[in-house]
């Protein structure tokens, strides 16, 4: 293993105290963090068991175990690296706390049943959820919010919905994830001798991704270290450039307010770049010196020299994916590259159905990056179920394509139904649709639903062939309020990830002129090219944060996309900022003339990117 860099090992070797490391992408801050762990616990005979690592996410936490055991060794596992998620789940159980989880569709669940008591109907169950987090990872209390918003209708409901949740989750002993940070900090804070044990415990804290901390987190770290004997120490890493997560909660400000909330700490500044050109590294530093709120830094490389960042431009979306098709080509034939060194990154979900549909032509292996394949998204696979059902009900899909659409929305469907729609079904030698029209139904709210779901249906079939698939879709929609029940909103945003897929679902649709043809169009992205990991790598540019690529694509570069028209223009360039930095090799910026068939204005990131700007 080459031996740190000067400024690495400046940072490493920080041994009492507090410090932050601010590093830039590619300067090996992981690295670093392992082999201050190294140094403490080698060079300074620290006990493993009272170093604690904590980042926030499980992948995260299991990758510096596994970068540690090469500078640790055995002793490595004695290190306690967690998410702080996990950390304060252990801290209370160690306390004794009794609780269980609450979260996934028990907590929509749950959270559904307060606003249904409480006769909620402003609200819906993501909007109060959201908020709900949003205040506990701001230390919001309920008398606090309640203060905040008093005067303003939505607000003073979600006060009550605040205060109703919190008080049936400690009715049934059950804590969400927001709680088991507020807890922890909670317990802290009041007991001093609790907070002490586990100072004492664990006199050197490292945190890695420190510019995705929110409030909260912030203070449950103070509150640990606060009694910390003579010889601890605090030792954060981060990039303020990279803090990408503000619609968790997270505070960039927590980074870039560091040396004023711990007085007389340390900075350390990684500058050195270990992954890209000097071209890309340029492209970067152009972009993110248009950001005020930042900690300056340079990006430097001792890298050879390498190709100008390319910007390509297409009349639409379908051009767009044509461009990327005829590089990548040129790049697999012509320059040596393996498609697995190649990456496609975008702002939002719904910008890989088009490559991905040209990929699948042109018979392009890929796979999308921990998320799945566009024709696969649940909210897009019901309305293809209910396509296969329209045209299909007397066969075995049409009998699949029922048992996956007869409880969405929610009819309130149960499994003993289910059960014995099948048993009558298979007793009369009928396909379910069939036996729905002729079994007997005892339950009155459930014979009411069936009786709706076949009086949409009913006309549906019989005019199947004849229909065009985005005509039926749309209808579906409205029918169905499909947008509300994806989105969980009163109000569906036309932003909405879900609703977005939906509209891509629909406009894909609208090449076909039959049911039948839009299916087996949609069907042929079975597994055939879609999953292979050695192929090119599809996904948004949150879920590219911490990899590199030789080659990436930036696709979609549009004013209203990336920046987006909700967002903060800072974050949204940061976003830019992490995409084009994901580059070693080449990077490519590319944006359609036209979108969604209206005019589009390419993002203003292009010429910062640049430089013309």
């Amino acid at each position: 293993m080459p031996e740190l860099n000067k400024e690495q090992e400046e940072a490493a070797s920080f041994l009492e105290g507090i410090a932050a490391v601010i590093a830039v992408p590619g300067s090996g801050k992981t690295r670093t963090m392992m082999e201050r762990i190294g140094k403490l616990v080698k060079d300074h005979g620290i006990a493993p068991e009272s170093v604690l690592g904590l980042t926030f996410t499980r992948n995260a936490a299991e990758e510096m175990r596994n970068r540690l055991v090469p500078v640790l060794g055995d002793q490595a596992s004695r290190v306690m690296l967690s998410t702080l998620h996990s950390f304060a789940y252990w801290v209370l159980k160690c306390e004794g706390k009794v609780f269980q989880i609450l979260s996934g569709k028990e907590q929509l669940i749950f959270m559904r049943d307060i606003l249904k008591k409480l006769r909620v109907k402003n609200v819906s169950v993501g909007m109060a959820l959201r908020e709900i987090s949003l205040a506990k990872n701001n230390l919001i209390t309920v008398d606090q919010f309640r203060e905040i918003f008093e005067g303003d209708k939505i607000g003073s409901r979600i006060a009550e919905v605040y205060e109703a949740y919190d008080r049936e989750k400690s009715k049934k002993l059950l804590l969400d994830f927001d709680d088991l940070l507020l807890e922890t900090y909670q317990l802290f804070s009041s007991q001093t001798a609790v907070k002490q044990k586990y100072s004492d415990r664990f006199n050197h804290v490292l945190v890695d991704e420190f510019q995705d901390t929110n409030p909260v987190q912030l203070e449950l770290i103070r509150a640990l270290i606060s009694c910390s004997v003579d010889g601890g120490s605090l030792w954060v890493c981060g990039d303020d450039w990279q803090s990408i997560y503000s619609f968790t909660g997270a505070s960039v400000g927590n980074i870039l307010n560091f040396s004023t909330s711990f007085e007389g700490s340390k900075v350390f500044i990684l500058n050195l770049n270990y992954r890209s050109t000097p071209q890309i590294l340029t492209a970067c530093q152009n972009l993110i010196q248009h950001n005020l709120r930042k900690i300056e830094k340079t990006l430097e490389t001792k890298n050879d020299e390498g190709d100008q960042v390319v910007v390509l431009e297409a009349s639409n979306e379908e051009g767009e994916a044509l461009n990327l098709v005829a590089e990548i080509s040129d790049l697999i034939s012509r320059k040596g590259y393996s498609y697995k060194d190649i990456a496609v990154l975008y702002r939002c979900n719904f910008q890989s159905r088009f490559p991905e549909e040209l990929f699948s032509r042109m018979k392009i292996p890929y796979h999308i990056e921990n998320g799945l394949g566009f024709y696969h998204r649940p909210e897009v696979k019901v309305l293809l179920d209910y396509l296969r059902l329209i045209i299909n009900p007397d066969s075995e899909q049409g009998d699949e394509a029922l048992k996956n659409v007869i409880n969405v929305p929610t009819r309130y469907v149960s499994r003993a139904f289910s059960s014995d729609l099948e048993e009558f079904a298979q007793r009369r030698g009928v396909h379910l649709y069939e036996a729905l029209k002729s079994m007997p139904i005892d339950v009155p709210y459930l014979r009411k639903f069936m009786k709706e779901f076949r009086k949409l249906l009913d006309p549906l079939i019989q005019d199947g062939q004849t229909l065009e698939p985005a005509e039926v879709i749309s209808f579906l929609r409205g029918a169905l309020d499909y947008d509300r029940y994806i989105s969980d909103e009163d109000v569906p945003s036309p932003d909405d990830v879900k609703v977005q897929n939906v509209d891509q679902l629909q406009l894909s649709a609208s090449r076909y002129r039959d049911i039948q043809s839009f299916l087996e169009y949609t069907d042929s992205f079975e597994e055939e090219t879609s999953n292979d990991k050695e192929g090119v790598s599809l996904m948004t540019v949150h879920k590219s944060k911490g990899l590199e690529f030789p080659v990436v694509f930036v696709i979609g570069l549009l004013e209203g996309i990336c920046p987006s028209k909700k967002g903060d223009i800072e974050e949204e360039r940061r976003i830019a900022f992490v995409a084009c930095s994901r580059a070693m090799k080449l990077l490519y910026l590319s944006y359609a003339l036209n979108y969604l068939g209206v005019p589009a204005k390419k993002s203003i990131f292009i010429e910062e990117i640049m430089g013309t700007k």
